[in-house]
């Protein structure tokens, strides 16, 4: 895979995850729950998906060659767009009507 291509899988596949705690009312997509998540289970949820995605960044940077050293400003500017992909779901989910 090359380069380009595994940094647009990363993107797609933190867009994807971002909104899947907003979308589902499952936790993690998978358990049935009793009751509606909670806004801090979704947000908790989201830590999940962006350590899962991070994993799948990580992984695919060691395919390509040596990992490069990330501070904590690479962190901060990831988990801010990570948050910021999760806008629609969360306007789906707390901001449009739903009849």
């Amino acid at each position: 895979m090359t380069q380009t291509a595994s940094v647009w899988l990363v993107l797609a596949l933190a867009l994807l995850a971002a909104n899947l705690p907003f979308v589902s009312n499952r936790l993690f997509a998978v358990l049935p729950l009793s009751r509606p998540k909670m806004l801090a289970v979704r947000l908790a949820e989201m830590v999940f998906w962006y350590l899962v995605v991070g994993g799948i960044g990580l992984l695919l940077e060691q395919r390509a060659g040596q990992i490069a050293p990330q501070g904590w400003e690479f962190y901060a500017i990831t988990a801010t767009l990570f948050i910021t992909f999760a806008f629609p779901g969360f306007v789906y989910r707390y901001l449009f009507k739903h009849r």
